[in-house]
């Protein structure tokens, strides 16, 4: 699953408000909010679609492993 920090990184790579990380998941925005200052742990389905909603946007999220070895990152696809 994502991390509060990819979460913060996505949003700033598309230059997405929470508010408009929340539309195009579906979820609230105090979701988002709770999530990315650590209040809170959304449930697995609720992360899942934040996730698909970065990645319907172009956004790769990408493990911590060779090509990161510094942690988990992302970045924007290829157009």
């Amino acid at each position: 699953m994502i991390s509060p920090a990819q979460c913060r990184a996505g949003r700033a790579l598309l230059q997405w408000s929470q508010q408009q990380l929340a539309d195009a998941a579906h979820i609230g925005v105090v979701t988002v909010r709770q999530f990315e200052s650590g209040a809170a742990e959304p449930r697995h389905a609720t992360l899942d679609v934040m996730k698909r909603a970065f990645e319907a946007a172009g956004v790769i999220f990408e493990a911590r492993g060779e090509m990161v070895p510094g942690g988990p990152g992302v970045r924007l696809a290829e157009r």
